[in-house]
C-alpha cells in the first residue's frame, strides 16, 4: 500500500503545532509579566480604584442632593421667621 502522505509534512504539522503552542504559553508569560509590572506601578502611585471612586462619588452625589433639601428648609424657615416678623 502506497503512502499518500509524506513523513515531512507529518513533521512539519507538528511543529508547526508546537510552534504555535509555544508562541501562545509566551504570550500568556508576557501578558502576566506586564500585568504585575503595571500593578507594581500602580501601586507605587497614589490611584484610587474604580471601585472606591465610585463610592465616594454616590456618597457625594448623596450629600449634594441632603444639602440642597436643607437650604430649601433653610429658605423655609427663615421666610416663616421673616413673616412673624
Amino acid at each position: 500500500m502506497p503512502q499518500t502522505r509524506a513523513p515531512i509534512f507529518d513533521d512539519l504539522a507538528r511543529l508547526m503545532t508546537d510552534a504555535a503552542g509555544v508562541a501562545q504559553g509566551a504570550r500568556r508569560e508576557v501578558e502576566t509579566i506586564f500585568k504585575t509590572q503595571a500593578e507594581r506601578m500602580l501601586s507605587g502611585m497614589d490611584v484610587v480604584r474604580r471601585e472606591e471612586f465610585e463610592a465616594v462619588r454616590d456618597m457625594a452625589i448623596l450629600a449634594r442632593e441632603e444639602n440642597e433639601r436643607l437650604a430649601l428648609r433653610i429658605a423655609e424657615l427663615e421666610a416663616k421667621l421673616a413673616a412673624k416678623a
